[in-house]
């Protein structure tokens, strides 16, 4: 893993940035059907639509990263693990709270969940860009 002064391509990590942006775009509103949505959020038998969502996630990365720097194919179940983390803590704060949707809570929340899977592709990005 490169360290903190590592030099990265600004032009690759950009590109890099796009691409992960595509993938959550594609994974969290294109790909992700009513099962997985709904499914992901509740009290139980949440682990399969939660794991199918966030596998979705695993599998874009694992497509970014096969065609930056395959040796680097296991960012996939990275990016899968702190997703899951991520979409499970929302869930659950979100089930204990019961913010609605006209509660600037409820939308702090979303917003928080958004912010960590930008800062998780920040890292891959720099990750994958500094190993060209």
């Amino acid at each position: 893993m490169p360290s903190v002064d590592t030099p990265v391509p600004v032009g690759a990590f950009a590109l890099l940035l796009v691409a992960f942006a595509v993938k959550h775009l594609a994974a969290d509103f294109l790909l992700q059907t009513s099962w997985m949505a709904q499914g992901k959020e509740r009290a139980s038998a949440w682990a399969g639509p939660l794991c199918a969502h966030t596998g979705l996630h695993g599998l874009g990365t694992l497509l970014i990263a096969l065609a930056v720097k395959p040796a680097l194919w296991w960012l996939a179940l990275v990016d899968f693990a702190i997703h899951t983390g991520i979409d499970r803590g929302k869930a659950l704060v979100g089930r204990r709270t019961r913010f609605p949707a006209t509660d600037a809570r409820f939308w702090w929340l979303i917003g928080i969940d958004q912010f960590l899977h930008q800062v998780t592709h920040i890292g891959l990005a720099a990750v994958l860009a500094a190993a060209r």
